[in-house]
């Protein structure tokens, strides 16, 4: 924790608080990854298991002093995606090389690829993120990353 500025430490404590619904102090480790993701962290759903935090309320409460060395952890994590990284990743996907890629090959990536969404869940994000599609089929995906990232 000591890798933590003040700053990061005003702005966790903040959060914290606000995730503090029943304000005693702790904040329910199934709130976990909400609170890491208000501070601009972006875990995956394994990291915020094996980190502390749970899948069903009221199973584990975390203090602010156990949640401080846990935010300190995530924000050292290099393994987060950001901006130029999607991008250099889609850009793969792009055959025509003219910053569109197909829809359906998007939305099969949130299906089969890292952490996989159900179809609903892909749905939601598609159709929150995602321009609409040319003719052809396909959708740029600058501006869908900067929806998806925002």
């Amino acid at each position: 924790m000591a890798d933590l500025s003040a700053k990061d430490v005003e702005r966790a404590t903040f959060v914290f608080g606000i995730y503090d619904f029943v304000g005693d102090g702790t904040v329910d480790a199934v709130n976990l990854g909400d609170c890491l993701r208000a501070l601009n962290q972006n875990p995956t759903l394994a990291t915020i298991e094996k980190l502390g935090g749970t899948k069903k309320k009221n199973e584990k409460k975390l203090k602010l002093d156990e949640f401080l060395p846990i935010y300190s952890q995530v924000k050292k994590d290099k393994e987060q995606g950001c901006f130029e990284d999607f991008l250099e990743a889609l850009k793969t996907y792009d055959k025509e090389e003219n910053g569109t890629v197909l829809s359906a090959e998007l939305s099969n990536m949130f299906l089969a690829l890292g952490e996989k969404l159900t179809d609903a869940e892909t749905n939601e994000v598609l159709k929150d993120c995602m321009e609409p599609e040319n003719e052809e089929g396909f959708t740029a995906y600058e501006p869908f990353i900067k929806r998806l990232m925002a």
